[in-house]
């Protein structure tokens, strides 16, 4: 079976964008040698990468437009947006789905492979996420307070209980928190 997984970054006080889409220069203060190696790791473990909409217009105009190997993995990796709004997606190996991502994800995740992650993505991880559907939940720390925001945890969300199952201090100062339900 694979494991859906949540990868994000937020920061101190929650926030895990600023005032509008895209507003991230927190993730610039965590980004170093460390979080590059966990996100080779994390995408070498993964069959697919989840997207909502929002989420997937911004990785497709950075990613298509970058080097290296982390763009070489992202551009190659299936992916799956779901959006009732987008007539069309143009990132190579991408799936558009208009409805039933929770039934979607759950058939995939009772197949043989390897693990699904969800970036960014906050308003379709609060139905992930109230549809019990993380395995793990994985949340680097930016050590920033930025005083407004979008949270990634909105009001409505269901109450969830997780085991903190590792820890991993990052030279930027940042720290990155792994949890299971």
């Amino acid at each position: 079976m694979r494991k859906l997984i949540m990868w994000n970054i937020i920061t101190i006080d929650g926030y895990f964008e600023g005032n509008h889409n895209w507003d991230l220069p927190f993730h610039s203060v965590v980004w170093g040698q460390e979080l590059e190696q966990l996100s080779i790791e994390q995408l070498q473990s993964a069959d697919y990468l989840v997207f909502g909409r929002v989420t997937y217009e911004g990785m497709a105009a950075h990613w298509t437009k970058a080097e290296g190997i982390i763009a070489d993995l992202m551009n190659n990796i299936p992916k799956i947006v779901f959006s009732k709004t987008l007539e069309t997606v143009d990132w190579k190996n991408t799936t558009l789905i208009k409805d039933h991502a929770s039934e979607v994800i759950k058939k995939l995740k009772a197949e043989s492979g390897k693990d699904l992650y969800v970036f960014g993505s906050a308003n379709l991880s609060e139905t992930f996420i109230n549809e019990d559907l993380y395995d793990e939940y994985r949340i680097g720390i930016a050590p920033v307070i930025l005083g407004s925001g979008r949270p990634l945890f909105g009001q409505g969300i269901a109450s969830k209980k997780l085991t903190l199952t590792s820890t991993q201090q990052l030279l930027t100062g940042g720290t990155v928190l792994k949890y299971s339900k």
